[in-house]
C-alpha cells in the first residue's frame, strides 16, 4: 500500500518550516529532501522516520526512539539509520521542524 496524499500532506506540514522541501516516492512510501539532502522518510505504513549521523544517531538513542530495521528471510536483522519521530512531534511542527534541523545539521 502506498503513502496517502492526506500523508504526504501531513509530513510536508510537519516540516514547513524548513523552508523548501522536495520528494520521490520510493517503495511505496516517500523520501523528504531539504536542499537535496534526504532527512526523513514516510513510510508506506504511515511512520515518519528522521534520518540520524554522527550525534544525531546518540540523541535520538537518548530520547529512546525506535530505530528502523529490516531483517531478510535467513539473515540477521539490518539497522538503518532512521528513527521514529516522536509521537508528540507527530502533531508539533515546531517539534518536528527542530529535529528535523538538528538532524540536517549532522547530514
Amino acid at each position: 500500500m502506498a503513502v496517502s496524499d492526506e500523508e504526504i500532506e501531513h509530513a510536508l506540514d510537519l516540516f514547513a518550516g524548513l523552508g523548501p522541501l522536495t520528494t520521490r516516492k520510493m517503495f511505496g512510501g516517500l523520501a523528504i529532501y531539504a536542499d537535496g539532502v534526504i532527512f526523513a522518510v514516510l513510510m508506506r505504513d504511515g511512520r515518519l522516520l528522521l534520518k540520524g549521523q554522527g550525534e544525531m544517531q546518540a540523541r535520538f538513542e537518548a530520547m529512546g526512539l525506535e530505530r528502523w530495521t529490516y531483517a531478510r528471510s535467513g539473515k540477521p536483522p539490518t539497522a538503518m539509520p532512521y528513527w521514529h519521530l516522536p509521537d508528540s512531534a507527530l502533531d508539533d511542527a515546531e517539534e518536528a521542524t527542530t529535529l528535523a534541523r538538528a538532524a540536517l545539521a549532522h547530514l
